[in-house]
């Protein structure tokens, strides 16, 4: 009798430790961070042309980039890339949201409506759209709109354009006409213009649609057109376009202003001679700040804009163009110092810009 309990005990011991060992391990803790806070969650949807434009969606991905080694295992980063023609924007958005993002960016004007949509439906979700305007936010809001003073950089690289133009005409080529990339081109032309009132400034765009920041193609036709008509420095800011438009201007041994990013990075060594400078657009910065924001629970909605003076946009200097911009930094150096004084009002609009 006294072994029936002593087997019967033993049994009911094994019996435990299995029932523990099985609930064990079907428990699976979530990872933390060192410090144990929560991680947060950052997704991020580009814009048409997608990673590797080597402009906007690029420059965008370069912050995350930049957080992702700053910040470690604290956040948790997500990218996703819209189809050809972007008409899944807000489906991806949506995704993002319901698998509990903490902060979403939307990386183009185009997502403006798809934001403003999800936003609504995920009010305890954070989002980030870049380049676009939703009406009536407030700091309370779960929207940041982060903006850019386009035209100011712009502005200094119109400058830069016509101190080296010898010919006295200088081009832009632009992805889709919309009011965000006229910006660009009314800063450029208003920053050649301040150096050279008789400077002629050509002008072409390469569609009304998404379609035209990924088409290199055009952009190479459209160039070689404009230096056939005696345009000798190129300025784009059409995305994936813009590709297009280096090959072109190299290949006349002409010069190009990059956009965006600074594109002589990226550039082949046949094209680096060839590219005066870009118009830096500091997506990456404002990206990382927005999730910085989120972790330090220092996150507002409304609208953030970036300009000169606040390094948001601005002109770059590099290993392979500083022999080429050398004589011409002073002069743009004192054109920035009077926009950030207020001496010089950069026009945004063409009714501005008259």
């Amino acid at each position: 009798m006294k072994n029936m309990k002593w087997m019967l005990a033993c049994l009911l011991a094994v019996l435990m430790l299995s029932t523990a060992f099985i609930s064990g391990c079907g428990k699976k803790e979530e990872a933390k961070p060192a410090d144990g806070a929560k991680k947060i969650k950052v997704g991020l949807v580009f814009d048409v042309g997608g990673r590797g434009d080597k402009s906007f969606n690029d420059a965008a991905y370069a912050g995350l980039e930049k957080a992702t080694k700053e910040f470690g295992d604290k956040i948790e980063v997500k990218y996703l890339e819209p189809a050809s023609g972007g008409e899944n924007r807000e489906q991806l958005l949506r995704l993002l949201a319901q698998e509990k993002y903490d902060i979403i960016f939307g990386v183009g004007f185009i997502f403006t409506d798809a934001v403003a949509k999800v936003a609504k439906d995920f009010p305890q979700t954070k989002f980030a759209l870049i380049d676009g305007y939703v009406p009536e936010l407030k700091d309370s809001s779960n929207i940041s709109c982060l903006l850019f003073k386009e035209q100011e950089g712009s502005f200094l690289t119109g400058a830069a354009a016509a101190l080296k133009s010898k010919t006295g005409k200088v081009g832009f080529v632009g992805g889709m006409q919309i009011p965000t990339i006229e910006k660009f081109e009314i800063g450029y032309t208003a920053g050649a213009k301040f150096i050279n009132p008789n400077i002629v400034v050509m002008s072409d765009y390469i569609g009304t649609t998404g379609e035209a920041f990924k088409d290199p193609v055009k952009g190479k036709e459209l160039t070689l057109k404009q230096i056939k008509d005696g345009v000798d420095v190129v300025y784009h800011a059409s995305g994936a376009s813009g590709i297009g438009v280096i090959e072109a201007v190299a290949s006349q041994k002409k010069l190009a202003i990059g956009v965006d990013s600074d594109q002589s990075l990226t550039a082949t060594d046949a094209q680096r001679p060839f590219i005066l400078t870009s118009m830096l657009k500091r997506v990456d910065t404002a990206v990382f700040n927005a999730i910085k924001s989120v972790l330090d629970n220092k996150f507002k909605g409304g609208y953030q804009e970036f300009g000169v003076k606040e390094d948001g946009v601005g002109y770059a200097e590099n290993e392979y163009n500083k022999n080429m911009i050398g004589d011409i930094k002073g002069k743009l150096e004192e054109i920035k110092a009077k926009i950030i004084a207020g001496e010089i009002k950069v026009p945004a609009s063409k009714k501005d810009l008259k």
